[in-house]
């Protein structure tokens, strides 16, 4: 199957440099994607761009593919469901949940020159990143690159109600499944409270498990392509 790959806030395909080989060797197509304004060096770029670019790589899947998001990405991967519920084999959902309708993307931090820059790993601290050694730390926010303020600030916009029909796997890393699915129940997820097909998967890890824990996220993915 073909598994497209979006990394959160300030990562670019390269997120995915040790879970790709991994995913290869289990059989899987890896499809990292490098989003407008995270690496093309587009700091104009909006959240609608970064939807275009997901779409076109789910039209170009030589079959269904099951569309990754980590993070605020999980929220590009189900904006991907809802523009193409025909063609989304199944979405997996890492270390994040996505926004409903009329939110804002990702505005979490204050922009910089229409940009909103890595903040350091201050907002951080604790399980998000208690697995990542200092190596680890300063290679990510090297790599980091700045979020256009179009992106985080752009408003998300879901219109299909087949996008419920899509299969979900909530991968957990610094969150229990029992956690994700207090509240989720709770109605804090409003998005997930319908979708008809939701399974839970955890992994320990820190939110960054393609960094600190990449084979296994891989062999997790190919079991959740293989509906196993």
């Amino acid at each position: 199957m073909d598994i497209l790959l979006i990394a959160g806030l300030w990562l670019d395909g390269s997120a995915w440099d040790d879970v790709v080989p991994a995913l290869e060797a289990l059989g899987h197509r890896a499809v990292p994607l490098t989003l407008p304004g995270q690496g093309d060096g587009s700091a104009s770029a909006t959240l609608d761009d970064q939807v275009a670019a997901v779409l076109a790589a789910t039209d170009s899947a030589s079959e269904k593919p099951m569309v990754v998001g980590h993070s605020a990405a999980c929220t590009l991967a189900w904006l991907a469901a809802d523009a193409r519920p025909e063609k989304v084999a199944k979405v997996a959902l890492i270390g994040g949940f996505p926004s409903a309708d009329g939110e804002t993307y990702a505005d979490f931090f204050e922009p910089n020159d229409g940009v909103m820059p890595f903040p350091g790993w201050g907002p951080f601290e604790g399980p998000d990143s208690a697995d990542l050694d200092e190596e680890a730390r300063r290679s990510i926010a090297a790599a980091a690159i700045p979020v256009p303020e179009g992106v985080s600030k752009g408003v998300v916009r879901l219109s299909d109600e087949r996008r419920f029909d899509v299969p979900v796997v909530l991968v957990c890393p610094e969150f229990t499944p029992a956690q994700a699915q207090e509240w989720i129940n709770a109605g804090d997820v409003p998005e997930l409270v319908k979708a008809k097909h939701l399974d839970y998967v955890d992994i320990d890890s820190g939110h960054w498990p393609m960094v600190s824990k990449p084979i296994e996220l891989a062999r997790l993915l190919a079991a959740a392509a293989a509906g196993t």
